[in-house]
């Protein structure tokens, strides 16, 4: 195992998340392909809780994070009495319709309504060309976005950072890889039925906060890009991700665990991966948000199919 695999692996960003019942379904074909009793699940000890305990969530919900819960405390006893000690208000999980529709802002003027008729081989040209801010002048190259073009689920981020900015795609590195697995978990994989995109092109100096200018010159991109996948559902990660596509200045946690509207696209958020990386113990709560992406794309393909 090499030192970077070995550092992912203390940090839990594996093995893969699943849901019990994968897991359960799993056991079962290997005892009737082997004519022997599968392993039997053990029980896992649970920490009680130190403090309030999150709003109550729907039964599969809540049996898969208690799963998760017990398996990231196995992995890493340290972080079970944090587990337990969830933030004040967490925000639950709901289904059913979208609790907030929002017309996604592409910007005004000759240069939004030019981006806005592009097909998508020239938004890729405009993009690599855009001089609009200051960026263009830090840059190495811009990071257009990855994945399929006709995706059924698209994942939004903030903006690149420098390992992004060296290879011209979304989300490398370790938070790429925890990205990976979070998509792992659901059946889904990069380049197949998803595409990968940041709100911001260029990589902000110093990995700073995206400004409100540079936010607002790259909107006509991603609106665009929008609306040539048409996505069945938008995945949002991070502060400014969320705020730019659902125009609020509320935080991430009063906005999770609900399904919000753009252009007629449900969109779900959550934490982003690097914010993941640096506080573990969100982790099983990331596993929520996972689970309402994963039950909107399967209602979402229902009534679609």
């Amino acid at each position: 195992m090499s030192r970077r695999d070995f550092v992912l692996s203390e940090l839990g960003l594996t093995p893969l998340w699943v849901r019990p019942e994968r897991i359960t379904r799993s056991m079962a074909a290997a005892s009737a392909e082997t004519g022997q009793p599968g392993p039997q699940p053990v029980a896992q000890a649970v920490p009680q809780p130190v403090a309030m305990e999150p709003a109550p969530l729907q039964p599969t919900m809540r049996s898969a994070a208690d799963a998760v819960r017990s398996a990231i405390a196995d992995a890493a006893p340290a972080l079970r009495p944090p587990l337990a000690a969830t933030s004040p208000n967490p925000a639950p999980a709901t289904r059913g319709a979208p609790v907030q529709q929002v017309k996604l802002v592409i910007g005004e003027g000759a240069r939004a309504e030019r981006i806005a008729s592009l097909d998508w081989q020239a938004l890729q040209r405009e993009v690599a060309g855009c001089t609009a801010c200051g960026l263009c002048q830090t840059r190495t190259q811009t990071v257009f976005g990855v994945g399929n073009p006709q995706a059924e689920l698209l994942v939004v981020g903030e903006a690149p950072g420098a390992e992004e900015d060296r290879q011209g795609e979304p989300f490398v590195g370790a938070a790429g890889k925890l990205l990976d697995n979070l998509l792992a978990a659901i059946g889904e994989k990069r380049g197949e039925r998803v595409f990968i995109a940041n709100v911001l092109k260029c990589r902000p100096p110093g990995n700073r906060n995206p400004q409100a200018e540079e936010v607002l010159q790259c909107a006509p991109f991603l609106a665009r890009q929008i609306a040539l996948i048409r996505p069945r559902l938008i995945f949002a990660v991070g502060r400014f991700a969320i705020q730019t596509l659902l125009q609020t200045e509320a935080p991430v946690g009063a906005l999770r665990g609900k399904v919000h509207e753009v252009d007629g696209i449900p969109v779900v958020v959550g934490y982003h991966p690097a914010y993941l990386l640096r506080n573990l113990p969100d982790k099983a709560r990331a596993w929520h948000d996972l689970l309402l992406v994963e039950d909107q794309l399967t209602q979402l393909a229902g009534k679609q199919g």
